[in-house]
């Protein structure tokens, strides 16, 4: 079996192949000031939860955007495993040709996403990773990735506007039955979610454009269940896109 861990600005998702069949998804709170030890007992529980057994996971595999967890986050998978933990970064070969201004900089998740669409879609191929942060970016037909962009992620919109405007209250996720809607909460969820959804339909035309050709769309992260259903485009939703992407550079690497 094969561990594979991703590590997000606000939780840590947690993957389990046995052979090519994801058996277990699961995720923590990303939080600093827990040790390694902490998490460990955490995926420990998860595991033995799901009646899976550390002795039968023979790889792992980390994609961090948090520099000051990857450590410990790597010693708890292997603690818990027994196992090396393979670190997505430099010297790690991904098979992914990055053609960025600085390569160094493109974080773990967005190389992960970048090597499953390559390996796995049609190219050209757009993929939207909907959490902390709102990201869409693109691997081009001959499977270089060549860039994209990133706005303020659904949680991070929501909860600034409660605490930010007196008189606006924290609303649930979901879309209103109207855009014009006509009360405070329709309004705030009309703006969120189906603007939301506008901006990312918005940004596939000139993406595509700036493609020359009609791309493969595919969605992953949490929130894209709530978002993508709104869009125009045709968008796939792949929930397991980053381990995915994960497995294969894993496979690359042993």
């Amino acid at each position: 079996m094969l561990i594979c861990v991703d590590m997000g600005n606000s939780h840590i998702s947690l993957g389990v192949f046995k052979d090519e069949a994801l058996i277990l998804s699961s995720y923590l709170k990303t939080d600093i000031n827990r040790s390694a030890d902490q998490y460990a007992v955490d995926i420990l529980s998860i595991l033995r939860l799901n009646k899976i057994d550390p002795c039968d996971i023979h790889g792992a595999v980390l994609g961090s955007v948090v520099p000051a967890l990857t450590r410990s986050i790597k010693m708890a998978v292997e603690k818990v495993t027994g196992t090396s933990c393979l670190v997505i970064g430099p010297g790690v070969k991904t098979g992914l040709n990055i053609k960025i201004d600085d390569p160094a900089t493109l974080g773990a998740d967005l190389v992960c996403g970048g090597v499953a669409a390559a390996n796995l879609y049609p190219l050209p191929c757009i993929i939207c990773d909907l959490g902390t942060a709102t990201k869409m970016f693109a691997v081009d037909g001959k499977g270089q990735f060549i860039g994209g962009m990133i706005a303020s992620g659904v949680g991070i919109s929501t909860t600034a506007l409660s605490n930010n405007a007196a008189q606006l209250p924290q609303v649930s996720l979901e879309a209103p039955k109207k855009a014009i809607s006509k009360n405070t909460i329709d309004c705030m969820q009309s703006g969120i979610v189906l603007g939301t959804a506008s901006m990312i339909d918005g940004m596939l035309d000139r993406f595509e454009k700036e493609l020359g050709e009609a791309p493969t769309v595919v969605a992953t992260g949490g929130f894209s269940p709530i978002i993508i259903p709104h869009c125009i485009h045709k968008i796939d939703i792949d929930d397991a896109l980053l381990f995915k992407g994960l497995k294969i550079i894993f496979e690359k690497n042993k």
